[in-house]
């Protein structure tokens, strides 16, 4: 799909990756550019410096998301693409209190859900429509330090795989963005708490405007899996075959953490 006068909505877009893909988008002259973000200043003026709309959402509800979607098709018409890029991070295992867990199952899994409840159906009904989900490589592998987060980017890139799988033959195309350590204030965060030593040992940490560059590419080549660190192909790989050894890898992380 080419951006070129397409209509795109991003959410998280504010700050980090979701930023870096407007700005992007930007130079592939989209009609309209729509910067969801909890926070509405920072919307503001990145909308101000691209010429979109800036709308305040937070995604852990549902309610927002709806009225971000219908927002952006008052002011211009039928979502070409809609980006559902807002995520956090929590550190720790399963003793993380249930409260946490269900914030990040709200904003890393049900933000997507809510995302393609609203917007599918018109996308359907026309026979066309783009969805891209960031998840992270830990969605493919998994997170050291970090169980809510890497649970929940494996529930990420399993809703982006069926709703390829189910409405593929009905001209929807599905991308999910799966990178490995990007510098952001997620990474700076309880990322960086949780994942340590596999920063060191499993590659580089790239800007957010490489991960944007990555995302155009893939969205040219309708390619579902986006992989800003190439690297990652190589350890998905291994993880499937040997799901053994890769695990007792995985543990001589979690040791050096």
């Amino acid at each position: 799909m080419k951006l070129t006068g397409k209509v795109i909505v991003v959410t998280g877009g504010a700050h980090g990756i979701g930023a870096a893909m407007l700005r992007r988008f930007h130079r592939d002259e989209p009609r309209a550019l729509v910067v969801a973000d909890r926070d509405l200043p920072a919307a503001e003026a990145l909308a101000k410096e691209l010429g979109g709309l800036a709308v305040a959402c937070d995604v852990s509800r549902e309610r927002d998301i709806i009225a971000l979607v219908e927002r952006a098709t008052k002011e211009y018409g039928a979502i070409d693409l809609f980006v559902s890029n807002a995520g956090i991070a929590v550190g720790g295992g399963v003793d993380v209190p249930d409260d946490e867990w269900r914030r990040i199952i709200d904003i890393n899994v049900m933000a997507h859900v809510w995302a393609a409840r609203a917007v599918l159906p018109a996308m359907v009904a026309r026979g066309s429509g783009y969805l891209l989900a960031t998840a992270s490589a830990a969605g493919l592998l998994s997170m050291v330090g970090s169980a809510p987060y890497s649970v929940t980017k494996h529930a990420a890139v399993a809703l982006a795989e069926w709703i390829a799988i189910t409405y593929g033959d009905k001209g929807i195309k599905v991308s999910c963005l799966c990178p490995l350590y990007v510098n952001t204030d997620l990474l700076k965060g309880a990322l960086n708490d949780a994942a340590g030593a596999s920063i060191k040992a499993s590659g580089e940490v790239i800007e957010p405007a490489k991960v944007a560059d990555a995302v155009v590419d893939a969205i040219d080549a309708e390619r579902f899996l986006i992989l800003p660190h190439p690297e990652v192909a190589t350890y998905f790989q291994r993880k499937a075959g040997d799901y053994d050894r890769w695990l007792a890898g995985m543990r001589k992380l979690h040791a050096v953490k």
